[in-house]
């Protein structure tokens, strides 16, 4: 079914882009007819004018697609082809601006994890700062489409960021491929029962922490509510940082030995990326729901109408009792 659907899309292609020339060529010798009313040159100058643009427009096209070949992925790094593969990966990848050696004759194997580990180190920048992000979207946008579509967006952004870290000339294909090697790897894509009490047990870890639990309103009817917005918002984080893990870690394979341990230790960093942020954000979306659940009551409390005659006892008693929870909550404050 795959290899039908690939073959479909590529004879698409190639069909949408012999229609594409047809037209391009039959509007552009209409047009130059025309000028050639009005002096033969212009007919002329038109044509080689529109042959010009469209080769520019195939040449950039071609330049942004086309990613330059490298040699295959060695077994280990000390087999025979690593060497060739290693200068291929030093060739295209940039160096970090605080490589101590910037001098292009000085770049081996021991300057390349150098600069990977400098690489990676603004890499796991990029993705705690986009997992932040989408804990607050997974938190106050669960199950619904624009939370699931900004969260897709981000990790998107986040993979490209990744990816234009690692390649000094960056391409439409290899960020395609990462992105379908990145996608392919997380534990939903490929479901395996047996894989997901691995990936669930640092969500519950993170959301019945010490800072959770010290945050929770104890004996508020609110906790079950507070719970459930900590445990999506850790949900939709993890898989952020998994995504943005598991990426960093395929732009620095040097061998098939590094492709065999990429889930495994993608799982274990992202488990440490996903505490720190759940430490950092739990007491701000506590705080934040506190204050609008507080704020909220005390403009419901706002809108219970005065006592007056026809009430009776009843009403004044809801009315004091309404007085006495509005000044609670105020000074609580």
């Amino acid at each position: 079914m795959q290899k039908k659907l690939v073959t479909l899309v590529k004879s698409g292609a190639i069909l949408f882009g012999v229609l594409f020339l047809l037209f391009f060529i039959n509007q552009l010798a209409a047009f130059s007819s025309l000028l050639g009313l009005l002096h033969p040159l212009l007919g002329y100058s038109s044509i080689a004018l529109g042959i010009l643009a469209l080769i520019l427009f195939l040449g950039l096209a071609y330049s942004l697609w086309h990613e330059p070949a490298m040699p295959p992925l060695p077994e280990t790094e000390s087999a025979p082809s690593s060497a060739n593969y290693l200068k291929a990966l030093v060739s295209r990848m940039p160096v970090h601006r605080n490589h101590p050696t910037q001098s292009p004759s000085e770049r081996d194997a021991r300057w390349l994890k150098e600069n990977m580990k400098l690489l990676q180190s603004d890499a796991y920048t990029n993705i705690k700062k986009i997992a932040t992000k989408n804990f607050f979207i997974g938190a106050f946008a669960q199950n619904t489409s624009y939370g699931t579509s900004t969260s897709m967006l981000n990790n998107l952004k986040m993979i490209w960021s990744i990816y234009q870290l690692h390649h000094s000339n960056p391409t439409l294909k290899g960020y395609i491929s990462l992105c379908r090697m990145t996608y392919e790897s997380l534990p939903l894509a490929d479901f395996s029962k047996e894989e997901l009490p691995l990936h669930i047990k640092p969500i519950i870890q993170s959301s019945f922490s010490n800072t959770l639990s010290s945050l929770l309103p104890a004996g508020n009817l609110l906790t079950p509510f507070f719970m459930n917005l900590f445990l999506a918002g850790a949900t939709n984080t993890y898989l952020t940082c998994l995504a943005g893990t598991i990426c960093t870690r395929y732009s620095q394979m040097l061998s098939k030995e590094d492709y065999r341990e990429v889930i495994e230790q993608s799982r274990f960093e992202s488990a440490f990326l996903l505490k720190e942020i759940v430490k950092e954000c739990n007491p701000v979306l506590s705080v934040t729901i506190s204050k609008a659940v507080k704020n909220a009551g005390i403009e419901s409390l706002d809108n219970i109408p005065t006592g007056n005659e026809k009430g009776g006892i009843a009403q004044d008693l809801v009315v004091h009792l309404a007085n006495s929870l509005k000044s609670f909550m105020r000074e609580s404050n």
